[in-house]
């Protein structure tokens, strides 16, 4: 059974004549243990893809189904407990809370699933030294460069036993060390049967993934299997030509 399925998923804003089609006609597989890349260029969709897939925005048409559970049939405080438990979602802008350390946003969501404090903040610090952040596990995200922050927003979404990773340009304020750092953490969940779909401009982070899928306008244009080289990832044209 497929972690995340997407089965002819749309998003449409507006109406009328301001009437858009964000995504269209989706549909996407994610199995357990395996990492999926979307790229595309920019409006194509890809953000929004990702939040409907994490249950933060409903789909027009069409059904999302989460480790075979449909998510329009949940209510909105099933689709929270859901997120909290198995989806680590990682954001453009971090999302951390100013008010707490490093430490405590990454074990935070734990804690809110009944963890003990001292468990949940061993699990914390171990997520922050694999990425290289024990020594900045006290300090507040005012405190921290934007690398560091995104860091900590990527060992929050992974740490505990989530069962679905979704990351909007996981590695987009790291230098090319950290963001393939991020991406062994990332290769590593998956190991462990995590299903993870990261949205990502980087050809070379795209290579890491087993599939990837090519949005343009909305629509899924191209899916590659296995990973392409950097340059056929740049020019899916290259990759397929007619």
């Amino acid at each position: 059974m497929s972690m995340l399925e997407l089965r002819n998923v749309s998003k449409r804003y507006g109406q009328g004549a301001n009437e858009v089609d964000a995504i269209s006609d989706i549909d996407l597989s994610v199995e357990r243990g395996s990492l999926v890349a979307i790229m595309g260029p920019s409006g194509s969709g890809k953000s929004t893809l990702l939040t409907i897939a994490g249950s933060l925005e409903e789909p027009t048409t069409g059904d999302v189904m989460i480790d075979g559970a449909r998510l329009s049939g949940m209510s909105r405080n099933d689709k929270a407990r859901l997120r909290r438990r198995s989806v680590g979602y990682v954001f453009q802008d971090f999302n951390l809370l100013a008010g707490l350390t490093a430490v405590e946003n990454v074990s935070l969501p734990l804690e809110l699933d009944g963890v003990s404090m001292k468990k949940a903040r061993a699990k914390g610090m171990d997520a922050l030294e694999g990425l290289g952040l024990a020594d900045r596990a006290e300090s507040f995200p005012d405190q921290l460069s934007g690398g560091e922050r995104q860091r900590v927003a990527i060992a929050r979404a992974v740490v505990g036993e989530r069962s679905l990773l979704l990351a909007d340009e996981p590695s987009g304020a790291l230098d090319s060390v950290n963001g393939e750092a991020v991406m062994r953490m990332i290769l590593t969940a998956c190991h462990g049967g995590v299903a993870a779909v990261v949205v990502t401009h980087d050809a070379k982070l795209a290579s890491w993934a087993d599939r990837v899928v090519f949005l343009r306008d909305g629509k899924a244009v191209d899916e590659t299997l296995p990973p392409p080289s950097p340059e056929e990832l740049l020019n899916p044209d290259v990759a397929n030509p007619s």
